[in-house]
């Protein structure tokens, strides 16, 4: 299967340089080719192919205020024209929106690079346009034999360097187990087992929020458009770095962790889009980022041979006796413990994580 190993890496002032005009012209394109299709389905009712994109393109280089693009590798070009198209089908298709332009401001400064585009020889890599290779920071080995099929240059807003490398490898799955797990997302606790585990949501947000509202306080004092104004805004960028970086560590150790104790784990399906409307909730339910959590466990199950089992969003987990099957009447929030008609006592955590792994492995 294919799987991406994203590193830092350091740009020479000339890398940079280049990375950036090259970051540019490919928002350029994008936009200039969505503004074409846009245009053309919504004057004429006609659809731009990929082909028709590609051409205009070429006639855009050709043009005396768009020479520029002819400078910068053609290959990110082109994939960026590839992105749009995807974005396109998957509209037509109904598994997504329309496809909106490219900020310079709020969109990810990113360009594709595919196998003509890049050499990597001796676990260096040197791509179109440069003489040297990147340095980058091996934190981790590629597989053995492995060779980059796509290569994606990347700048967050913290002013920090990645490069992304695709490659085929083997994953062998993890040996069978017999144990499986209900998982109830939470707040006060990230996840409750039903082994009656809890795991403890550690707020990587709140724990910086001092932090952040100094630095974003700075912020709303500088000038607009002013290099003072342009550093405050690195610092507030950095602190939401810092914060995002230790989150998706921490979930990286806890789905791993389930995946490998776990043949079968269940989840419920939760739709965090409609949930942080609730603005008493909202910044704690986006801190706990239950979407990334669930996605990592997708595909690490996927990777390992594990099952991920997923039960309906409408399903009441926490008002349903996981002993006698008893449905109860409304149930507050507030409420953290009750005791069923049948005796059995229930932490509320406890006993949805139940439910969500009985009604998981009912529905196989």
């Amino acid at each position: 299967m294919k799987r991406a190993y994203k590193y830092r890496f350091h740009p020479t002032p000339g890398q940079a340089e280049e990375l950036a005009r090259t970051f540019g012209c490919v928002r350029l394109v994008y936009n200039k080719a969505l503004e074409m299709r846009t245009r053309a389905y919504t004057l004429e009712g006609r659809k731009v192919s990929y082909v028709q994109s590609s051409a205009a393109l070429t006639e855009w280089k050709r043009t005396e205020e768009l020479t520029f693009l002819a400078e910068v590798s053609s290959v990110p070009l082109q994939q960026a024209l590839r992105h749009l198209q995807a974005a396109f089908a998957n509209f037509y298709a109904k598994r997504a929106r329309y496809p909106t332009f490219k900020s310079r401001k709020k969109s990810r400064a990113s360009a594709e690079y595919t196998r003509s585009a890049f050499r990597w020889r001796d676990g260096r890599l040197t791509l179109a346009k440069m003489d040297a290779p990147l340095n980058i920071v091996w934190s981790r080995p590629l597989p053995k034999g492995a060779e980059p099929s796509t290569v994606t240059v990347s700048r967050d807003a913290a002013g920090r360097w990645f490069v992304s490398l695709l490659v085929e490898e083997s994953i062998r799955p993890l040996d069978l187990v017999e144990s499986t797990v209900g998982v109830d997302a939470g707040i006060t606790s990230l996840v409750t087992l039903s082994t009656g585990e809890k795991i403890v949501n550690p707020r990587h947000e709140r724990r910086d929020r001092r932090k952040l509202a100094k630095a974003q306080r700075s912020l709303a004092r500088k000038e607009k458009g002013s290099a003072n104004r342009a550093k405050a805004r690195l610092k507030v960028a950095r602190v939401h770095a810092r914060i995002t970086d230790r989150r998706r560590d921490h979930l990286h150790k806890l789905t791993t962790r389930l995946v490998r104790e776990n043949q079968v784990i269940a989840v419920e399906d939760l739709t965090v889009r409609n949930m942080v409307k609730n603005h008493s909730l909202a910044r704690a339910i986006s801190d706990a980022s239950w979407r990334e959590l669930r996605s990592m466990l997708e595909y690490k199950t996927a990777w390992y041979g594990r099952e991920l089992l997923v039960v309906d969003r409408w399903f009441p987990s926490s008002k349903l006796c996981s002993a006698c099957g008893t449905l109860q009447g409304v149930m507050p929030l507030g409420v953290r413990d009750w005791t069923c008609a049948c005796g059995a006592a229930h932490d509320r955590d406890v006993n949805a994580a139940k439910n969500i792994l009985a009604a998981g492995l009912a529905e196989r």
